[in-house]
């Protein structure tokens, strides 16, 4: 049967597309923003409520083994320590290989940390469980993993939020995870505790893979493809992202000490540890507000100026806290205030660094910014356990706390708020 000329178009037709390739399917970011975000939100929840948790432990561990708080301090140090020092490497491999790998192999040694953690019984298992593994997971898994995929994936619209609320999911695990240990420990104990946390930790794997991020990012219009070893050369070289990074240090020693340290001073004060979980939770809950609250205004303010706001008000909040009377009231009062300003350093932070080095690197360039929030960590909950067996008091600390809020409210002042230039001509503040 003789073929009509409809027949010959409709048969061409079907060869050409059968010829041309499929269009690739958008990615879940594109499809789906919202779910990335729950996805994302809920791993900075789960990560971080063990950890903000820590504290509680501290009492309890060393009274059961005979142990002074410097040795519990110490482990806790090196968790923050590694946290931070694993933090630019596994930004790295997030960067070249895909977040997903990155994430699971973290949940696991954070699992295995909280789990070898729950039967330690010597300083040294403690250090290697709650310092070496814990450390080392966190660094693979935690909420600056997951803010890097936001800006890695989603659209750019989407970006201050997602990072306000990446943020404040990690706040909402100290919310709920603080007072869940304190009910644990009281009825279960601690050893059980800790291990019902590390089978929590798990849900990681699965919920990770919706941070299965597509390509690297191609460069911006004009710029040439760049090396890691370019790409942390130029960043070094920049003196804005040197006063970002100098800057963090601060944030990272008020954390790491209030942490761990404050059940214990709130004890040494004639306060209940149902007080210390609570003030901890409470930090958490207004840390939802203050990150959600950051990430909009990072997009309405000069970042610079939000960052030495935030470190300002945090000095003035602990040096109050100090001076007044210990009760409930301002205990509270306290993790409130410091709950606004707590993790409301990450939105601005995180964004300045894709402001002005682009999305291909972020989990690397944020990672060697977040190894300055570690040393700062190491030192404020390595100091805060030294000074106590040597002085009876964390007095000294919380007024270094407070001097250094001061000098990085200075520091981030001076920040250029422009995509760096790689034509070699100096930018000019925004």
């Amino acid at each position: 049967m003789a073929s009509t000329p409809l027949d010959v178009l409709a048969n061409g037709y079907r060869r050409m597309s059968a010829a041309r390739p499929a269009a690739p399917r958008p990615g879940l970011a594109v499809r789906a923003p919202l779910l990335v975000v729950l996805c994302g939100c809920l791993i900075a929840t789960l990560t971080f409520g063990p950890r903000a948790s820590s504290g509680l432990f501290l009492l309890p561990m060393t009274h059961e083994f005979g142990w002074g708080r410097d040795t519990f301090g110490l482990a806790i140090a090196i968790q923050n320590l590694l946290w931070g020092l694993g933090t630019p490497f596994a930004g790295a491999v997030a960067d070249r290989f895909g977040i997903v790998r990155v994430l699971c192999a973290g949940g696991v040694l954070y699992a295995l940390g909280l789990g070898l953690m729950a039967h330690a019984a010597t300083p040294g298992l403690l250090h290697l469980s709650a310092g070496v593994l814990i450390g080392f997971g966190l660094s693979g898994c935690s909420f600056n993993i997951v803010l890097a995929a936001f800006g890695k994936m989603l659209p750019e619209r989407w970006r201050p939020l997602a990072f306000g609320a990446g943020t404040a999911a990690g706040s909402f695990g100290q919310f709920l995870f603080p007072p869940l240990a304190t009910g644990l420990i009281t009825s279960v104990g601690w050893h059980e505790t800790l291990t019902i946390f590390g089978l929590t930790i798990l849900l990681i794997l699965p919920l990770s893979l919706a941070l299965a991020n597509p390509a690297p990012a191609a460069p911006r219009a004009g710029e040439v493809p760049q090396s890691i070893r370019a790409a942390l050369g130029e960043a070094f070289r920049h003196p804005s992202y040197l006063f970002l990074v100098l800057g963090f240090f601060t944030c990272g020693f008020q954390l790491a000490f209030v942490t761990t340290h404050l059940p214990a001073y709130l004890a040494d004060r004639g306060l209940s540890v149902t007080v210390g979980g609570w003030t901890l939770a409470v930090i958490g809950l207004a840390n939802m507000v203050g990150s959600l609250s950051s990430g909009w205004l990072s997009t309405r303010m000069p970042k610079r100026h939000l960052l030495a706001s935030i470190y300002f008000a945090r000095g003035v909040a602990i040096a109050v806290f100090v001076l007044l009377p210990a009760s409930p009231v301002t205990s509270i009062g306290f993790g409130i205030v410091l709950g606004l300003l707590w993790l409301s350093t990450v939105p601005p932070t995180s964004g300045l660094v894709m402001l002005m080095f682009g999305t291909r690197y972020l989990a690397m360039l944020y990672g060697f910014a977040f190894f300055s929030h570690q040393v700062g960590g190491f030192l404020g909950v390595w100091l805060g356990g030294v000074l106590y067996e040597r002085l009876g008091s964390y007095d000294l600390v919380w007024w270094l706390a407070v001097a250094l809020s001061f000098a990085s409210a200075v520091i981030n002042l001076p920040i250029v708020e422009r995509p760096v230039d790689r034509a070699g001509v100096p930018a000019r503040p925004a």
